[in-house]
C-alpha cells in the first residue's frame, strides 16, 4: 500500500479547509481547534513536499497543486460516501430538516404542511428559516428551498437541485387602504406609504417603469423592512403597499384580507429550487417530501 495513504485524516482536513478556503471554518466543521487544522495541513505538505495553500488576506487559497489534490480528494470522499450510503440508506420513517426563507416558510409552506403530515405521519419535519445559503452538511440540513432570478442556481458540487415552479411579485395592500386612498390608476400608488425589503432583487423602481409611472424618484414615503414576512404583516395591519411574491399572499387574496390594487406584475421572474445531497442517507425520505411539495406547488399554480 502507498505510504502516503497513512495521511487520510489529514486529507479529510485538507478537503474541508479547501472547500471553505478557511482553517477556522474547517475547524468548526471538524470539531477541532484551528491550530489542529493548521498542524495537519503543515504535516501533509511536509509529507508530500508540496505547498497546498497560500494566505491572501483572511482566506487560504489553493495553489495549483492544491487545486489538483482538492479535486482528487473530493472525488475519493464522494465515492466513499456513496459506498456508505449504499449500505446505510435509512428507512422512510424518521425526520428531515428543511430550510427556506422566513416568508416562504411562514406564508406558503407552513399553511400547507399539515397535508404532508396527514399523508406521511411517519416523517417528522423540522423547519429552519434563513435567507442565507446554508452549508447543508455543516448545519445538519437535509433540504433547502431557495430562489433565484436565473433558471439555474449555483450550488456546491456535492449537491443537486430540482426546479419547482416560478413566481412574480405584485403590489398588495389591505382592501381598506385601497378604498381609502382611491387607488384607481397605477400613479395613485405614489400617494401611499410603500414598503421596501432590504437587499431584495424585486424592487419598486423596476415596477414603476413596468407600470409606466413617471416622477417616482420624488417619492418620500418609504418603510424599509428586512424580510417579506415583515412586509406582509405590515400591509395586513393596513400600513402601506408592499411588493412581494404572489405565492406568499395568495391565501389572503382568497379570504379578502388583501387585494392587488393593480394587476401589473414585476418584470423579474423568481425561480424556485429544491436543493439537497443526492447521496444523503435520508434520500428516500427527501424524495417523499420533494415529490409532495412539487405536486402541491403544481396544484397551487393551476389554481
Amino acid at each position: 500500500m502507498d505510504a502516503r495513504l497513512k495521511h487520510l485524516n489529514a486529507l479529510r482536513t485538507f478537503e474541508s479547509a479547501a472547500r471553505h478556503q478557511s482553517y477556522s471554518k474547517a475547524a468548526e466543521e471538524l470539531f477541532v481547534s484551528q491550530a489542529a487544522v493548521s498542524q495537519q495541513i503543515r504535516q501533509l505538505e511536509n509529507a508530500i513536499e508540496v505547498k497546498l495553500f497560500i494566505r491572501t488576506g483572511r482566506k487560504m487559497k489553493l495553489t495549483q497543486s492544491g487545486e489538483k489534490l482538492y479535486c482528487s480528494t473530493q472525488q475519493a470522499l464522494s465515492t466513499l460516501i456513496q459506498g456508505f450510503n449504499d449500505i446505510q440508506c435509512e428507512a422512510i420513517e424518521g425526520n428531515i430538516t428543511i430550510t427556506s426563507t422566513q416568508g416562504f416558510s411562514s406564508f406558503w409552506l407552513m399553511p400547507r404542511l399539515y397535508k404532508f403530515s396527514i399523508l406521511h405521519p411517519e416523517i417528522s419535519i423540522k423547519i429552519v428559516s434563513s435567507s442565507d445559503i446554508e452549508d447543508l452538511q455543516q448545519n445538519h440540513i437535509d433540504l433547502a428551498i431557495r430562489f433565484s432570478e436565473n433558471e439555474n442556481i449555483k450550488i456546491p458540487d456535492n449537491l443537486t437541485y430540482v426546479p419547482f415552479g416560478q413566481d412574480n411579485a405584485y403590489p398588495v395592500c389591505s382592501p381598506k387602504l385601497a378604498k381609502q386612498m382611491q387607488l384607481k390608476e397605477p400613479k395613485d400608488i405614489l400617494n401611499c406609504w410603500l414598503i421596501k425589503i432590504t437587499k431584495a432583487s424585486i424592487d419598486w423602481p423596476d415596477w414603476f417603469v413596468e407600470a409606466k409611472i413617471k416622477d417616482f424618484q420624488k417619492h418620500k414615503m418609504w418603510s424599509e423592512v428586512s424580510s417579506s414576512d415583515l412586509a406582509l404583516n405590515a400591509v395586513l395591519a393596513g400600513h402601506g403597499v408592499a411588493l412581494t411574491s404572489k405565492a406568499l399572499f395568495s391565501q389572503y387574496l382568497e379570504n379578502g384580507l388583501l387585494v392587488t390594487p393593480f394587476d401589473i406584475k414585476h418584470p423579474t421572474v423568481c425561480y424556485r429550487f429544491l436543493i439537497f445531497d443526492p447521496n444523503s442517507a435520508k434520500r428516500a425520505r427527501i424524495k417523499v417530501f420533494t415529490d409532495w411539495i412539487k405536486q402541491e406547488m403544481a396544484d397551487y399554480e393551476q389554481g
